[in-house]
């Protein structure tokens, strides 16, 4: 390959970038909030450099003529269905092999010493894949980048702000009691919607409810009153105006944004407007906060980041929006497929049970400091995103020359980290099929750590991990000590990717009260 590999727009590719703000750089076998890796010798062998090749010996599927490989993979299922393709194509050309679909073109690795690799040689400032439209509509409206769009210093100057307050975990156990507060309501909704079976249609839509709920808590301060019979206008217009951006820029990623921008287009002026709606929104937020919390800004985390001048207003807004556009829909779809692999073990959920009943007797509400003592529930919600993560690949954009296993990868080369297929594979996770939290708890045989990447690798990794974590611990600690998970049939669920992976039916799942 003479010419790097193009960094082309793919939109399940982009929908991951919006997750990503909210996912532990490795895995470790006790805890997932886990320390980052330390500077230890690579656990997988160096290549030599007398047995390296140029990219363009990679294996991979057929490629096409201006198709590439896109006819193959329509033909196996289509993009709903390509994480199991690629799983099929790592099966067949090993764990890296180069695929086209269209013009976009990458490089897929599915091995966790490959993946130690890339860690290990990791720049300062890691580059994705750059999301056009988001960029265009702050240019136009001269708005600010958020970590989602920002390269670079401006990139690491910001995470680094953030990072002190969001990765710290002394300082996201103080967010317990706002997580709690959200808690309390949708346990009292569950409650209320559940039907004689114990059912709750529409489960995932009430998730997403809590999760958005919670978040806004966080990061705003305010409560949407989206868990209530009757919310406000402006929650659901805030609620319409995100997923009619979502909409609208998936549909300019694969398109020039540029023309859209030029001609007018309709789908430009609804993608605009949304973002319009949801600046308005977060504005109105944070400067109601940064004014109530005006004579002492160190108690809260946002206002004391702002006035401390480490970032500028619009630098903040941006911010905060990409923080919560990442994290509402990853968090609930975590929380849906725990409950599902519960609902489907019930020796786990029993496990499970007495464990929090031993560390919380009387259906004492759990706060952070309580999570410490419950190692089997973090590794219950480990084990799920094992065998049931919310995004099954996330990339990156090589920034220099890079030697990857056999292979030397040229500047500008995509590369899609296939992270469900190291949860689905034998080699990496014995009986890999099976839910089986104690897997993380042995002593005697590690894992290898980067095998489970459910929050992405190295410095790009999800600013909101120990946030995403904390909501998810309460929150399954909550509703396992009031209800008893049950599965209403035995039949397959199929997994669909959306974006993110989510079943292709109504869960069959029915909350008993104990």
């Amino acid at each position: 390959m003479s010419s790097p590999i193009k960094k082309v727009p793919y939109v399940a590719a982009f929908m991951k970038q919006i997750s990503e703000l909210r996912q532990p750089l490795r895995a470790v076998t006790s805890s997932t909030c886990g320390p980052q890796p330390p500077e230890v010798p690579p656990i997988c062998p160096v290549m030599v450099s007398s047995e390296v090749q140029t990219a363009s010996a990679l294996p991979g599927p057929t490629n096409w003529p201006l198709l590439g490989s896109l006819l193959e993979i329509l033909w196996k299922g289509g993009l709903k269905k390509q994480h199991d393709t690629l799983a099929e194509y790592h099966k067949k050309f090993g764990k890296i092999f180069r695929m086209k679909l269209g013009s976009f073109d990458s490089v897929h690795l599915g091995s966790p010493c490959l993946l130690e690799a890339l860690y290990r040689k990791e720049s300062r400032y890691p580059q994705r894949l750059e999301i056009k439209p988001w960029k265009a509509y702050r240019d136009y409206r001269n708005e600010g980048y958020g970590l989602l769009i920002l390269e670079g210093k401006d990139w690491q100057r910001v995470r680094s702000v953030f990072q002190k307050k969001l990765m710290k975990p002394t300082e996201i156990m103080k967010l317990d009691e706002k997580i709690n507060e959200v808690l309390v309501d949708f346990m009292k909704r569950i409650d209320d919607l559940c039907n004689e079976n114990g059912q709750i249609e529409n489960l995932y839509s009430e998730l997403n409810k809590w999760s958005f709920e919670s978040i806004c808590l966080v990061l705003y301060e305010k409560r949407f009153g989206l868990l209530q019979d009757n919310a406000s206008e402006d929650a659901l217009n805030f609620i319409t105006s995100i997923k009619t951006m979502m909409s609208t820029f998936g549909r300019m990623m694969v398109t020039p944004v540029e023309l859209h921008k030029t001609l007018n287009t309709k789908v430009w002026q609804m993608h605009t407007q949304a973002w319009d709606n949801i600046f308005k929104s977060v504005k109105l937020c944070i400067n109601n906060r940064l004014e109530k919390h005006l004579e002492n800004p160190s108690e809260d985390f946002l206002c004391d980041i702002y006035h401390q001048n480490q970032l500028s207003k619009k630098e903040l807004i941006a911010a905060v929006t990409e923080l919560q556009l990442g994290g509402v829909e990853t968090t609930a779809n975590s929380l849906l497929w725990v409950l599902y692999n519960l609902s489907r073990n019930p020796r786990v959920q029993k496990k499970l049970l007495e464990e929090i009943e031993r560390v919380l007797p009387n259906q004492r509400t759990p706060n952070a400091e309580d999570l410490k003592n419950l190692p089997y529930l973090k590794a219950c919600l480990k084990e799920s995103m094992r065998l049931t993560p919310s995004i099954p690949f996330t990339t990156r954009t090589l920034d220099q020359d890079t030697v990857l296993g056999d292979y030397a990868l040229p500047k500008g080369t995509v590369l899609m980290l296939n992270t469900q297929f190291l949860g689905s594979n034998e080699e990496n996770f014995e009986d890999w099929s099976q839910y089986r939290p104690e897997r993380w708890l042995q002593e005697k045989k590690k894992i290898h750590p980067f095998a489970h990447l459910p929050f992405g690798i190295g410095k790009r990794m999800c600013i909101g991990r120990r946030l995403a974590e904390l909501q998810l611990h309460l929150a399954l600690c909550s509703i396992v000590q009031k209800y008893d998970i049950v599965a209403l049939d035995n039949k397959p669920v199929e997994v669909l990717h959306l974006g993110i992976l989510v079943p292709n039916r109504e869960l069959p799942i029915a909350f008993l009260a104990r």
